[in-house]
């Protein structure tokens, strides 16, 4: 197995990586926080449009020495007007808002601290992809807490919590809402 203290790399998810992402969706550390179908007709209908560069969200898959390991999908709030509706009564949305969505695939690499560094290497990627983000915004599940844990590993503070429909309609409405801000770099 890859050294878990390898980098962190990422690429764009493609369609050729579609029955990988099917399998980790079928994984049941995953499937109770993504509610997705795995059928891959669903794996293609949901992702496919990123994966084709026809719609604005971003998918990529984690990679660590080579080997993928998680998936985190970026998308700027003001992208999906509905996402930010349904957050404003909960929490400040400003301008230049982003947002993650993360997972860790192979059940053999959770708890190993991947998922905090994913997320920091994203947020870091996000602030050279995206210069007009001003920061990233993310609501999770309040009942998720290796989720939230790994958000404010990742440096993120906890700024509201409120109802928001949940991904699973099994889970309390009751979310938690985290921001990491950019830091202004000096002139």
């Amino acid at each position: 197995m890859n050294d878990p203290a390898s980098p962190i790399r990422f690429r764009r998810l493609a369609e050729s990586d579609f029955p990988l992402l099917r399998g980790w969706l079928a994984q049941p550390h995953v499937a109770r926080w993504w509610n997705h179908e795995t059928t891959i007709e669903a794996v293609h209908r949901d992702f496919g449009p990123a994966a084709r560069g026809e719609e604005p969200s971003e998918d990529f898959l984690a990679l660590l020495g080579g080997t993928p390991v998680g998936l985190i999908q970026r998308c700027a709030y003001a992208d999906y007007p509905e996402y930010d509706a349904e957050l404003r009564p909960v929490a400040d949305v400003p301008s230049g808002a982003m947002s993650v969505d993360y997972l860790i695939g192979d059940p053999a690499w959770t708890n190993r601290g991947i998922g905090p560094r994913m997320i920091a290497a994203m947020v870091a990627r996000t602030w050279s992809d995206h210069p007009a983000a001003t920061c990233v915004l993310v609501p999770v599940s309040a009942a998720n807490r290796a989720s939230w844990r790994a958000l404010e590993k990742a440096g993120f503070r906890r700024v509201a919590e409120g109802p928001l429909t949940p991904d699973n309609p099994i889970d309390d409405p009751l979310h938690f809402v985290y921001r990491l801000d950019r830091v202004p770099t000096p002139n």
